[in-house]
């Protein structure tokens, strides 16, 4: 069970999914007595996590398993949810700073004309949007993500299918997606939680034919591919250098019940303003190691960091850590 958490009733704090999505059949009991259609937009399972690069930080001896977060095999303990979007309009309208008009004429222009009560029914404030979900990872015992004061080491990672599962090295999604794993295993090891909220914006929210297509267009540009013109590429094939919006992101957290993020494992300064404006607290955050990064993907991060994408925030010093660590603090 997760939750619920004052974060379920405060209006404004979740607006882009159910919170009450696992537990339909209890909380809307009566209503599908009488015969409503009422369906899970979440669902809540234990599983193990088997990656390589957890094996390989066994065999270097930066973990160690515990027999309770990570076993003997490699595997991670975890428990992991899957959230399909449900948009509440007006609210989802406030958090763009437009009108709920704007909104929803936008949405039905851009989904062709598919979804027609859009504008017809102004009544019907709920709408299940054809994009993809989350999926959280939760290393350690779920009720401890409210608990701030209780450490929590947290990454958002947005989708990279050529990365993440395939193992590309044009860019360091899937070495941060891992470093981030063992920083959540080796967190809630040491009696804090761990975080991994995984969601479903390939390419920049793009697609992956036109990230493709950004691909051959950069390693065709004179004096191959460069930091200074790194987004450039992005934008002559697809008019925008981005697509993703975080505003929406922290609703998964606040159902989470997350006021509090100690270890932020991202360098994306708009994800952390996206959590810190929705009301999160975040302390450390962690970039990724310098060993970690392919040597093709060098000029992604030269050019995030020259286009200001990630710049540090304040770390929380020995002191504040020693009193959320608790116990088995490796000094």
């Amino acid at each position: 069970l997760i939750g619920p958490y004052p974060q379920w009733g405060q209006p404004g704090a979740i607006v882009s999914l159910d919170p009450w999505g696992a537990v339909v059949a209890d909380v809307f009991a009566d209503q599908l007595a009488h015969g409503l259609d009422i369906r899970p937009t979440i669902a809540v399972t234990k599983a193990q996590v088997i990656l390589p690069e957890i094996g390989d930080a066994l065999r270097a001896g930066r973990l160690a398993p515990d027999g309770r977060v990570l076993l003997d095999t490699g595997a991670a303990q975890v428990t992991k949810a899957a959230v399909e979007p449900v948009w509440h309009l007006p609210g989802v309208a406030q958090r763009f700073g437009c009108s709920e008009n704007d909104l929803r004429r936008a949405l039905f222009e851009e989904t062709g004309g598919m979804y027609p009560e859009l504008v017809t029914r102004p009544d019907l404030e709920v709408f299940l949007p054809p994009i993809g979900g989350q999926t959280v990872y939760i290393f350690g015992a779920a009720g401890d993500l409210a608990d701030p004061s209780i450490e929590l080491t947290a990454r958002v990672h947005d989708e990279c299918n050529g990365s993440d599962v395939f193992g590309s090295d044009i860019c360091t999604c899937r070495p941060y997606l891992t470093h981030a794993i063992e920083e959540c295993i080796r967190g809630a090891q040491r009696g804090g939680v761990g975080l991994v909220a995984y969601s479903r914006k390939e390419g920049r929210a793009l697609g992956e034919v036109t990230k493709f297509l950004v691909y051959n267009a950069r390693k065709r540009q004179a004096g191959g591919d460069t930091a200074d013109q790194y987004f450039a590429r992005t934008e002559c094939v697809a008019g925008v250098q981005d697509m993703r919006f975080q505003e929406l992101m922290p609703d998964v957290l606040h159902w989470l019940g997350i006021t509090k993020i100690h270890r932020l494992v991202s360098m994306s300064n708009m994800k952390y303003d996206a959590i810190t404006g929705s009301g999160i607290e975040v302390g450390e955050r962690i970039s990724i190691p310098e060993e970690l990064i392919p040597a093709d993907a060098r000029v992604e991060i030269d050019a995030k960091m020259a286009a200001g994408y990630f710049t540090p925030g304040a770390a929380p010093g020995t002191e504040e850590l020693k009193k959320v660590r608790g116990r088995g603090l490796d000094e």
